[in-house]
Protein backbone atom coordinates (compact mmCIF):
# COMPACT_ATOMS: atom_id res chain seq x y z
CA UNK A 1 0.00 0.00 0.00
CA UNK A 2 1.17 3.53 -0.84
CA UNK A 3 -0.29 6.84 0.31
CA UNK A 4 0.03 9.36 -2.51
CA UNK A 5 -1.11 12.92 -3.23
CA UNK A 6 -4.20 13.44 -5.37
CA UNK A 7 -6.47 16.23 -6.53
CA UNK A 8 -9.86 16.86 -4.92
CA UNK A 9 -11.61 16.16 -8.23
CA UNK A 10 -9.81 12.82 -8.76
CA UNK A 11 -12.45 10.22 -9.64
CA UNK A 12 -11.32 7.86 -6.84
CA UNK A 13 -11.30 10.66 -4.26
CA UNK A 14 -14.80 11.73 -5.26
CA UNK A 15 -16.07 8.12 -5.18
CA UNK A 16 -14.59 7.55 -1.71
CA UNK A 17 -15.96 10.89 -0.46
CA UNK A 18 -19.43 10.00 -1.82
CA UNK A 19 -19.23 6.56 -0.18
CA UNK A 20 -18.24 8.23 3.09
CA UNK A 21 -21.25 10.53 2.93
CA UNK A 22 -23.57 7.59 2.14
CA UNK A 23 -22.26 5.76 5.21
CA UNK A 24 -22.63 8.88 7.38
CA UNK A 25 -26.25 9.34 6.29
CA UNK A 26 -26.99 5.68 7.04
CA UNK A 27 -25.51 5.96 10.53
CA UNK A 28 -27.23 9.27 11.32
CA UNK A 29 -30.74 8.62 10.02
CA UNK A 30 -30.30 10.56 6.80
CA UNK A 31 -28.43 13.55 8.22
CA UNK A 32 -25.32 14.74 6.43
CA UNK A 33 -22.28 16.28 8.00
CA UNK A 34 -22.59 19.58 9.84
CA UNK A 35 -20.49 22.59 8.90
CA UNK A 36 -19.23 23.62 5.49
CA UNK A 37 -18.73 20.75 3.02
CA UNK A 38 -15.23 20.61 1.53
CA UNK A 39 -14.62 21.64 -2.07
CA UNK A 40 -11.76 21.95 -4.51
CA UNK A 41 -11.57 25.63 -3.58
CA UNK A 42 -10.83 25.11 0.12
CA UNK A 43 -9.05 21.75 0.30
CA UNK A 44 -5.27 22.13 0.43
CA UNK A 45 -4.13 18.51 0.67
CA UNK A 46 -5.68 15.27 -0.58
CA UNK A 47 -4.12 11.85 -0.06
CA UNK A 48 -5.20 8.47 -1.39
CA UNK A 49 -4.05 5.08 -0.15
CA UNK A 50 -3.59 2.74 -3.12
CA UNK A 51 -3.00 -0.99 -3.24
CA UNK A 52 -0.13 -2.37 -5.33
CA UNK A 53 -2.47 -2.64 -8.32
CA UNK A 54 -3.56 1.02 -7.98
CA UNK A 55 -6.92 0.34 -6.35
CA UNK A 56 -7.97 3.23 -4.10
CA UNK A 57 -8.41 1.90 -0.56
CA UNK A 58 -9.00 5.11 1.38
CA UNK A 59 -8.49 8.84 1.39
CA UNK A 60 -8.38 11.96 3.50
CA UNK A 61 -7.92 15.68 3.07
CA UNK A 62 -6.89 18.86 4.87
CA UNK A 63 -8.58 22.25 4.84
CA UNK A 64 -6.56 25.25 6.05
CA UNK A 65 -8.46 27.10 8.78
CA UNK A 66 -6.21 29.89 10.00
CA UNK A 67 -2.60 30.48 11.02
CA UNK A 68 -1.03 27.10 11.62
CA UNK A 69 -4.33 25.21 11.95
CA UNK A 70 -5.98 22.82 9.48
CA UNK A 71 -9.00 20.56 9.58
CA UNK A 72 -8.98 16.87 8.68
CA UNK A 73 -11.78 16.19 6.17
CA UNK A 74 -13.33 13.16 4.50
CA UNK A 75 -11.25 10.44 6.12
CA UNK A 76 -12.63 7.22 4.72
CA UNK A 77 -11.56 3.65 4.08
CA UNK A 78 -13.47 1.34 1.75
CA UNK A 79 -15.13 -1.45 3.76
CA UNK A 80 -13.12 -4.19 2.00
CA UNK A 81 -9.86 -2.50 3.06
CA UNK A 82 -10.68 -1.94 6.73
CA UNK A 83 -8.49 -3.51 9.38
CA UNK A 84 -5.34 -3.20 7.25
CA UNK A 85 -3.96 0.05 8.71
CA UNK A 86 -5.16 2.22 5.81
CA UNK A 87 -6.75 4.92 7.99
CA UNK A 88 -3.68 5.09 10.21
CA UNK A 89 -1.42 5.47 7.15
CA UNK A 90 -3.60 8.18 5.59
CA UNK A 91 -3.80 10.10 8.87
CA UNK A 92 -0.02 9.89 9.31
CA UNK A 93 0.41 11.16 5.74
CA UNK A 94 -1.93 14.08 6.41
CA UNK A 95 0.01 14.94 9.56
CA UNK A 96 3.27 14.89 7.59
CA UNK A 97 1.73 17.10 4.88
CA UNK A 98 0.57 19.53 7.57
CA UNK A 99 4.06 19.71 9.06
CA UNK A 100 5.50 20.32 5.58
CA UNK A 101 3.22 23.36 5.31
CA UNK A 102 4.13 24.66 8.75
CA UNK A 103 0.77 23.79 10.27
CA UNK A 104 1.11 22.85 13.90
CA UNK A 105 -2.46 21.94 14.85
CA UNK A 106 -5.01 19.61 13.29
CA UNK A 107 -8.68 19.64 14.23
CA UNK A 108 -11.59 17.51 13.14
CA UNK A 109 -15.26 16.72 13.58
CA UNK A 110 -16.57 13.18 13.87
CA UNK A 111 -19.70 11.74 15.39
CA UNK A 112 -20.89 9.70 18.30
CA UNK A 113 -21.96 6.86 15.97
CA UNK A 114 -18.46 6.43 14.53
CA UNK A 115 -16.60 4.45 17.21
CA UNK A 116 -13.93 3.36 14.73
CA UNK A 117 -13.05 6.98 13.96
CA UNK A 118 -13.06 7.96 17.62
CA UNK A 119 -10.69 5.07 18.40
CA UNK A 120 -8.38 5.98 15.48
CA UNK A 121 -8.08 9.61 16.50
CA UNK A 122 -7.72 8.88 20.22
CA UNK A 123 -4.95 6.33 19.57
CA UNK A 124 -3.21 8.88 17.31
CA UNK A 125 -3.06 11.45 20.12
CA UNK A 126 -6.11 13.62 19.40
CA UNK A 127 -8.09 14.88 22.37
CA UNK A 128 -11.63 16.26 22.71
CA UNK A 129 -12.19 20.00 22.26
CA UNK A 130 -15.16 22.32 21.93
CA UNK A 131 -16.73 23.06 18.55
CA UNK A 132 -14.54 25.25 16.34
CA UNK A 133 -14.91 27.45 13.28
CA UNK A 134 -18.04 26.90 11.19
CA UNK A 135 -19.25 24.23 13.62
CA UNK A 136 -19.79 26.70 16.47
CA UNK A 137 -23.12 27.92 15.11
CA UNK A 138 -23.88 25.01 12.76
CA UNK A 139 -27.16 23.12 13.14
CA UNK A 140 -27.16 19.36 13.63
CA UNK A 141 -24.04 19.15 15.82
CA UNK A 142 -25.73 17.42 18.76
CA UNK A 143 -24.07 14.14 17.77
CA UNK A 144 -20.75 15.74 16.83
CA UNK A 145 -17.49 15.29 18.64
CA UNK A 146 -14.50 17.57 18.03
CA UNK A 147 -10.85 16.67 18.40
CA UNK A 148 -7.47 18.36 18.14
CA UNK A 149 -3.82 17.39 18.02
CA UNK A 150 -0.74 19.57 18.32
CA UNK A 151 1.75 18.06 15.91
CA UNK A 152 5.27 17.15 16.91
CA UNK A 153 7.83 18.94 14.75
CA UNK A 154 8.61 15.57 13.19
Amino acid sequence: MKVVPAEWDDVDVQRLAADQQTEIRARYDGKGEPGTPPSGVDISVVLVARDDDGTALGSGALRALRDGIAEVKRMYVAPAARGRGVAKAVLAGLEDAARDRGWTTLRLETGTKQPEAIALYTRAGYWPIEAFGAYVDAPDTEESLFFERILDPG
